[in-house]
């Protein structure tokens, strides 16, 4: 094969934007919720985060084949005492009501300071790291928090059985630069990775799944027998996933009042996000001034032998993001290819 021949075409994002967004409007969704969907995609692609991105669109449009995820109408507000909201996400796209509920956020935070906004039954909501840049340039801090009740492939530290989602968590602030985004989650590794290191017929480089008795294994297909993906810290430390994930499982299905209490299979979401204004408390400058300090501090560590210098969250994909721009987005093999049957049977051209 020519070196020509292994390069991967790159293309614009914005025409993998509309690529998306004319899929799943064909398939039935409305407009704005089609175009806010192929947004956060290629957003999370973009960052790099391509287990969460454009792969995910296939698998978008058979849960709409299947008249598992809704394609129009509005949340059902189920209380508003101004600072603090819960909807009934119908099972509508969660990257449309994710970003539904940031735009009501701006506009509360700027009467109260923190808007706090719990979502319940929405569809999976995406990569969470993709709705961070957004907000922190506005001078605002997010804090996200997503679950799936729906899933039980991460056991409690301790115990064999599934009963918790992944469970991941976001937090993006401003600084004097470019903002932290942090994205992580209670499990050591995620659900989508396992599936896709199954159909890539590959094995996990370290033992971060555990069997259905209990034995720690590096083979990702045990999470189709009845095995578990470990909480962070592993098999030593898997307390303080665990911890983490009964959070975030608190604050997105306790607070908006739906969740594995009810029954909820398939890709239901949950999920708890606030809004804060640092000018609300000692001021935007005040908090970029600690926040550069911080960060700073960060930065000017000496890197451990064999590691280059020190990076803060986001950093890396904010830098991908960059070049995404510029060069054209590089997508990973066969994810075009997974989206072209949809693409002949809804009439859309491949981009």
């Amino acid at each position: 094969m020519s070196a020509s021949a292994s390069i991967a075409p790159r293309h614009r994002p914005e025409a993998l934007r509309a690529f998306a967004a004319q899929l799943f409007g064909a398939a039935g969704m409305e407009a704005d919720k089609a175009g806010a969907v192929a947004d956060i995609l290629v957003e999370a692609d973009m960052l790099g985060h391509d287990t969460h991105g454009l792969e995910l669109a296939a698998r978008y449009l058979g849960e709409i084949e299947a008249g598992t995820m809704a394609l129009r109408g509005e949340p059902e507000i189920l209380s508003d005492r101004g600072a603090a909201m819960a909807w009934r996400g119908r099972r509508l796209p969660g990257a449309w009501l994710v970003l539904r509920a940031l735009e009501a956020a701006y506009e509360r935070v700027a009467q109260f300071g923190i808007a706090s906004i719990a979502i319940g039954d929405c569809h999976h909501t995406g990569c969470l790291a993709a709705y961070l840049q957004r907000v922190a340039e506005r001078g605002l801090v997010l804090s996200i928090h997503s679950s799936a009740p729906g899933a039980a492939s991460v056991a409690p530290f301790g115990g064999v059985k599934g009963t918790l989602s992944p469970a991941p968590f976001a937090f993006g602030f401003p600084t004097g630069g470019d903002p932290v985004m942090i994205d992580v989650s209670a499990s050591i590794t995620t659900n989508n990775m396992a599936l896709r290191l199954i159909r890539e017929g590959r094995r996990y480089e370290r033992p971060w799944l555990m069997d259905a008795e209990g034995q720690v294994t590096e083979d990702p297909t045990v999470v189709q027998r009845g095995g578990t993906v470990l909480p962070a810290g592993g098999q030593d430390h898997g307390q303080k996933g665990y911890g983490w994930a009964l959070t975030a499982e608190a604050l997105s299905q306790g607070l908006s009042g739906h969740g594995r209490a009810d029954g909820a299979p398939g890709m239901s979401n949950a999920v708890f996000l606030q809004v804060i204004d640092p000018g609300a408390f000692a001021g935007l400058d005040a908090f970029t001034r600690q926040a550069d300090a911080i960060t700073g501090n960060c930065r000017a560590s000496p890197p451990r032998p064999g590691f280059g210098p020190v990076r803060l969250p986001g950093e890396a994909g904010l830098r991908r993001r960059a070049a995404a721009e510029r060069d054209g987005l590089a997508l990973r093999a066969g994810i075009l290819d997974a989206l072209r049957p949809w693409a002949e049977k809804l009439g859309v051209a491949m981009p």
